[in-house]
């Protein structure tokens, strides 16, 4: 799924004004204009706390060009800012000032103008203030927009007035909600998506008299007031101030209940006004009742307006609305059977909101919060970076229940379902427990362990108000070029079987009765299907090179590899599935590549009718806009296909709209329509979520809790692969004077990897967690520690050496090789491995998230360690470090020797690997010994255990025979060895114990 944009919501049109009027006097009385922004090198482009000119957006393409340019034309003085934008997601430009200087005081001005060289786009521009706060960073942004409708110089004047607050993103969560003036911080525009183009600005200054009506506004404690029939609602209505600062003038607010849907029967009507004196101070609040009739009868919900004349101050952005609830319908029976419930809502939905109910927005993309009500959202969803503000668990629940409060306004008042892609702990909030990727799960070979870390990820996410994720990923990843490898528990569908205990650490038990429970979440298997085998160099979506590609197979290979897990997540229960972005083509059909989200066999005659799939079918992020044709056709191509509910993030209205005109032409059937409210409908019920719609924030003490990071720990500790280990290296001794060097010793960014805090994730300090260095040091608090993360410090004097290379973060195609990316360690690391390997016996990290080519210098490397992607507790990886537990994970993934190689799997005809799949070696004190002989007992024990169903047995037979068979093999691995030692890893995991051991001795005579 592609990171959100945080988009800000639209506002008034300015007025444009021609390049002739320049220079036109002030009005009668106005003061001088004041220049904020002149553009000939007087500001620097930089970033904060300096006063500077800086941009940014959602991808690494998605931030415009700016330069200073020298032109002829300039409206004002020689030079003007000009800039080209091509964005997708979001982007834009700021100028803040100075962090450590006196915010600037723009009250006494009516408004903020400047020159636009327009390009007639027809887009809207959104320009955006911040006011108030610390800084920059830490003020309520105010929004509004033109558009961009004419070529050439304008002057675009906009009103203080004109301003709103954002609803969709605030950095502070909101100091006051009044746009003061007294502590501004500079300005930033937002340019259009989805359209390549340019622009050039200059003059941004501030101009005539202040408003007077900008001192006071009149706000409301809520949009919407829900209440029981036969119950007084309490509207607040307080008036704040510029600066909080009593009122100069008095301020009048009149109000009356008029419209709506609630007739007279239902509410006594009020009528009258409230009065706020000069010299009322800031904040003072009026409360008005409004009583309910009841009368007995089964009814939907109904609306009540409180109509509000304001004088002498800013009138609230929305007329509150007192909705009375809906009641006495069976839906709303909580003892009825969940198929009686879906049935009686279903009869009585419209077709318009039933189109609601299929329709998927992002959180930063509504218009307004009106919107979940007008369009009848379905759901909402947080994309990868897409937070609140602040990130806190309790800003979360809050905005969530913003949400959840504007589904009250609607008929049946169907709640929201929210979704977010926590996919390796609750990972967009800052300070939650951060678990290992699932190549890392992959490696631990331990279903107890994926429970566990499911467990704990759905109780963080519950508690702050999120009932749906976007997770586990069942992708068989079969080419390590490919940038969402990490997020695949392995190459071996039966491993990647074996890890989906972690469907019942989301959901509970596989019949739904737990999903209403505060710990747990609907759990999303994805992404269906075939994605991890999409072919190096048949992506067609940007510099992509693997992912969202072509998977070509015969049918017998989609059904063994690719489709083996969706058939195990489906007899678990799992709620829901989301469709891959890539292609499938199936050798022999003779239809060629089929986009997934298009692929009606697969959707609806495989998933849902052969596999009896009864949950809902989620699209992936603005996946439909990748099908030909047409919108209309993309919406009625993936709905006819099976998809229940599509994401949409910025197109909900227009998909709501045609997906209505296409049902109504009859392009789409109505029993599609229904067959898909009913799946989403279901899942709403089992979860909960109309009994109790907002956020259960019990377990929000448990957030990154000791106890949650134990598990994290373990989880990390698990992961840890020993690729090599001569001389006994690992464990470390707490007394060892240690070298540490590398890119990833320290970088808490790094082991986390991407879908971290942000899409992509990022370097650095960006949550809360140990590195590994931090971590070894808390093991060995005695011990001599050195860091030098480039190797530079002086190496003499050491017992050991340990160098924590590998990857910095990415996601999805953006890591993938050939994508600006490769196999290779860098420069710096190599060098680093280079001087320390060369002066001390040494143990090299790679932190990754797939394997890295160091075939060149594994000769003068004592002990190799794959480490994955471990999260936030690097605790766990100087666990196995310092022998406080045992190596014992894994490869979930063959290692290569060259990127000439890939893709290389188990089972594949040419296998010769660095290292095999499954490969993993012990510092248990204990390794069996005794050659062919003890082999053959093993065996007889592997054929005992197999045929009495004695899985533990079995397994540890199995276990026993692998390390003495690597135990003879050290660090020679051949072709004639790899092959039958990583078939022997796939015959365990499928309970064939007896040909597994068969295998290993197979492999240990190669040896």
């Amino acid at each position: 799924m592609r990171r959100t944009a945080l988009l800000v919501s639209a506002a008034l049109l300015t007025g444009l004004l021609p390049l002739a009027a320049a220079g036109q006097a002030a009005g009668a009385g106005d003061p001088a204009p004041v220049p904020v922004d002149r553009f000939e090198g007087e500001v620097p482009f930089a970033n904060p706390p300096a006063e500077a000119l800086f941009t940014w957006g959602g991808d690494t393409d998605d931030p415009p060009t700016l330069e200073l340019a020298a032109r002829d034309d300039a409206p004002e003085g020689e030079k003007v800012l000009s800039g080209g934008y091509d964005i997708s997601g979001y982007g834009g430009f700021s100028h803040e000032f100075a962090s450590d200087g006196p915010a600037h005081d723009w009250s006494a001005h009516k408004g903020v103008r400047f020159w636009w060289e327009g390009r007639g786009t027809g887009e809207a521009v959104h320009f955006e203030i911040k006011d108030g706060g610390a800084n920059g960073g830490a003020s309520e942004l105010w929004t509004t927009s033109f558009t961009d409708d004419r070529t050439g110089w304008k002057q675009v004047e906009i009103p203080f007035a004109d301003f709103t607050y954002r609803t969709d993103h605030q950095p502070v969560g909101g100091i006051d909600h009044v746009l003061g003036l007294t502590r501004m911080w500079g300005y930033a525009v937002t340019l259009p998506t989805g359209v390549k183009s340019g622009f050039a600005m200059d003059g941004v200054e501030l101009y005539g008299r202040a408003d007077q009506s900008l001192r006071a506004q009149v706000l409301t404690d809520s949009a919407v007031h829900p209440v029981r029939e036969g119950g007084t609602a309490k509207v607040r209505i307080s008036v704040a101030t510029t600066g909080s600062a009593p009122l100069d003038e008095p301020v009048t607010v009149a109000y009356e209940t008029a419209g709506g849907t609630a007739s007279a029967e239902d509410y006594a009507e009020v009528e009258g006004s409230v009065s706020f004196p000069a010299g009322t101070a800031s904040g003072t609040s009026r409360t008005v009742e409004v009583r309910t009739l009841e009368d007995r009868a089964a009814e939907a919900a109904e609306t009540i307006p409180l109509r509000l004349t304001v004088t002498g101050a800013k009138a609230p952005a929305e007329t509150p609305q007192v909705v009375v609830d809906a009641h006495g319908l069976p839906y709303l029976d909580k003892g009825l059977p969940v198929k009686k419930r879906v049935a009686d809502l279903l009869s009585r939905m419209s077709l318009a909101e039933k189109a609601g109910q299929m329709t998927q927005a992002e959180r930063a993309a509504l218009g307004t919060a009106g919107d979940v009500a007008a369009y009848g959202l379905g759901s909402v969803l947080s994309g990868g970076g897409s937070t609140p503000t602040p990130n806190t668990a309790e800003a979360w629940a809050k905005t969530i229940d913003g949400f959840q409060l504007r589904t009250r306004a609607t008929r049946f008042q169907i709640p929201l379902i929210y979704g977010v892609d926590a996919v390796h702990g609750h990972n967009n909030l800052v300070g939650a427990t951060i678990m290992p990727h699932n190549i890392g799960i992959g490696a631990a070979r331990d279903p107890g362990i994926a429970y566990d870390t499911g467990a704990v990820t759905a109780a963080e996410v519950r508690a702050t108000g999120v009932p749906w994720d976007f997770a586990p990923c069942l992708c068989v990843t079969r080419d390590e070029r490919w940038g969402r490898s990490y997020e695949s528990f392995g190459e071996d569908p039966a491993l990647v079987e074996s890890m989906e205990t972690m469907i019942q650490g989301f959901q509970g038990a596989a019949d739904g009765r737990d999903l209403d429970r505060g710990d747990k979440v609907l759990a999303t298997a994805k992404h269906f299907v075939a994605d991890g085998g999409t072919a190096y160099g048949s992506s067609t979506t940007g510099s992509y090179t693997v992912d969202q590609g072509v998977t070509t197979v015969t049918r017998q290979q989609l059904e063994a590899v690719h489709l083996a897990p969706y058939r195990d997540a489906v007899d678990r229960g799992v709620g829901t599935v989301m469709p891959s972005y890539s292609s499938l083509d199936i050798v022999g059909d003779d239809k060629g590549p089929v986009k997934m989200h298009a692929d009606t066999e697969m959707l609806t005659g495989v998933l849902k009718n052969r596999l009896g799939f009864d949950g809902f079918v989620i699209s992936d992020w603005a996946a439909i806009d990748q099908l030909p044709g047409d919108y209309a056709s993309d919406v009625r191509t993936s709905v006819n296909a099976g998809l229940d509910m599509i994401m949409v993030p910025y197109e909900y209205k227009s998909f709501h709209q045609i997906l209505v005109d296409e049902v109504e032409a009859g392009r789409i059937g109505e029993k599609r329509i229904d067959d898909a409210v009913s799946r989403i409908l279901a899942q709403k019920f089992r979860l909960g979520l109309f009994e109790k719609p907002y956020a259960d924030t019990r377990g929000a003490s448990g957030i990154g809790s000791a106890k949650h990071r134990a598990v994290a720990r373990e989880a990390a500790a698990a992961s840890q692969v020993l690729l090599k280990n001569e001389g006994g290296v690992l464990p470390l001794r707490k007394n060892q004077k240690v070298y540490v060097a590398g890119s990833n010793a320290d970088d808490l960014g790094n082991q986390s990897g991407g879908w971290t805090v942000t899409w992509q994730g990022s370097s650095g300090d960006i949550t809360e967690g140990t590195t590994v260095l931090e971590g070894m040091r808390k093991a060995a608090p005695g011990a001599g520690i050195t860091y030098s993360e480039d190797a530079s410090a002086p190496t003499d004097g050491y017992d050991v050496g340990v160098v924590v290379i590998g990857e910095t973060p990415y996601a999805e195609g953006v890591g993938d090789v050939g994508n600006g990316n490769d196999l290779e360690p860098t420069a710096a690391d190599r060098a680093a491995v280079d001087k320390v390997c060369g002066a001390m016996k040494c143990a090299v990290l790679v932190v990754s998230g797939r394997p890295q080519l160091i075939g060149d210098r594994l000769g003068a490397i004592d002990a190799l360690v794959a480490s994955w992607l471990p999260g936030t507790e690097g605790d766990g990886v100087a666990d196995v470090l310092y022998g406080r537990r045992a190596f014992t994970g894994q490869l979930p993934v063959t290692w290569p020797r060259s990127e000439a190689q890939l893709p290389i799997n188990v089972g594949d005809a040419s296998y010769d690997p660095q290292f095999p799949y499954g490969w993993g070696l012990t510092t248990r004190t204990a390794v069996p010994s005794g050659g062919t002989g003890t082999l053959k007992a093993l065996a007889l024990a592997a054929a005992a255990a197999e045929k009495a169903g004695a899985e533990k047995a079995g397994r540890a037979a199995v276990t026993r025979a692998r390390l003495l068979v690597q135990e003879k093999a050290g660090t020679t691995v051949t072709a004639e060895f790899a092959g039958p030692f990583a078939d022997a890893d796939h015959l365990l995991l499928t309970g064939r114990y007896a040909a597994a051991v068969a295998k290993l001795t197979q492999a240990y005579r190669a040896a």
